[in-house]
């Protein structure tokens, strides 16, 4: 997939990563499509991306409305006749001791960060399908391959991501309908400020977010399934090999950055 000339709806582009894609995109000779809650936010964002690409267009939706979300990725395939790409970005983060948290915030962490993109992935892949070409780009988190401290929910819903996106790798590999999975870091954005979050524990060096947006670039036009961004794979791999080693030194790190 050639991001020039290509059509790409962007969720979660309000801020953040998708916020810092969605133009660059438009620059690289994309038609971009951005969709995000809120509407004066998105439409900074698609200010900048009509400077390259005069035809990009926003569409404001919660996507923890599921129905809504599907509804969309629907409305914009008919609108734009036809998406090549899919990033499906946007997430919203649970920081919540587990003894604290309630089955109600559960299932919100678990609609915005899984349900929706599965949606909106189910909405377009027929439509992919049927034309014989397509990329769909799941973004998880570190979060998805190795537990964090005080976020069971979000770690849940990204596991759950990185599960449903390796699996339907597997059943569209003989297909030309591309799919990559996208494990960004600690990310300088948003996330980490939301109101009716628990503080976060880490308080180390947070990438900026244009370290993923042109990773999500360099997966949608390459050829590899999985890309760390920025690369913590290292990290992951001795999590599957160690676990127990991972899970004391998970502790010990979250109190010595509390200590500092």
């Amino acid at each position: 997939m050639q991001i020039a000339g290509a059509t790409v709806l962007v969720t979660g582009a309000s801020s953040g990563i998708g916020a810092s894609l969605a133009p660059l995109l438009a620059e690289r000779g994309a038609t971009v499509a951005i969709v995000a809650r809120r509407a004066e936010r998105l439409a900074q964002v698609l200010e900048q991306c009509r400077t390259h690409s005069p035809t990009s267009r926003m569409y404001v939706c919660d996507l923890g409305d599921t129905d809504a979300a599907e509804a969309l990725a629907r409305q914009a395939w008919d609108d734009m006749d036809g998406l090549d790409v899919l990033v499906n970005n946007a997430a919203m983060p649970k920081r919540r001791h587990v003894t604290s948290i309630t089955i109600d915030e559960v299932r919100e962490t678990m609609a915005v960060n899984f349900e929706s993109p599965v949606g909106m992935c189910l909405a377009v892949l027929p439509r992919m399908l049927e034309r014989d070409r397509g990329s769909i780009v799941n973004v998880s988190s570190f979060g998805g391959r190795a537990g964090i401290l005080n976020e069971t929910a979000y770690c849940a819903s990204k596991f759950a991501l990185c599960g449903w996106t390796e699996s339907m790798a597997l059943d569209l590999w003989k297909t030309n309908v591309d799919v990559r999975l996208i494990l960004p870091g600690a990310i300088d954005t948003e996330i980490w400020d939301v109101p009716g979050n628990d503080e976060a524990p880490f308080h180390g060096e947070l990438a900026p977010p244009e370290v993923v947006a042109t990773g999500i670039i360099d997966a949608i036009e390459g050829d590899r399934f999985e890309h760390y961004l920025p690369d913590m794979k290292g990290i992951a791999e001795f999590k599957t090999s160690a676990i127990d080693d991972f899970l004391a030194g998970v502790v010990a790190f979250t109190d010595d950055q509390r200590r500092e």
